[in-house]
């Protein structure tokens, strides 16, 4: 079960629940893997819907190494995801933004 208070969501990947957490060393890696100038303009790249979708499968699989997956990029590209990609898009969403503010209500 994913803590939101951790900066987790789940996904279902291949039928099985896992968390996505966006560590510090996750979203790096991200930076890195998608060649943003800045961490703000990652963000900014999503927030604004200038995302592709290779962009937004390299976000899941961040957030899926965060929360301890050990797939690979290619490995989640065949993945069956619960949801379907506007599923995943909202789950990879909510992770960054997770990453940067409480949950709601907080």
């Amino acid at each position: 079960m994913a803590n939101p208070w951790a900066g987790e969501v789940t996904l279902q990947v291949n039928g099985v629940p896992v968390v996505l957490k966006l560590t510090l060393g996750a979203l790096a890696g991200l930076e890195a893997r998608l060649g943003a100038d800045s961490l703000v303009g990652l963000i900014e790249r999503f927030e604004g819907g200038a995302y592709r979708t290779a962009d937004l499968l390299a976000l899941i699989h961040a957030g899926l190494q965060g929360g301890g997956w050990h797939g690979t990029e290619a490995e989640l590209a065949q993945a069956e995801i619960a949801g379907g990609f506007a599923y995943a898009a909202a789950v990879a969403a909510r992770a960054l933004a997770l990453a940067f503010a409480p949950p709601e209500g907080a």
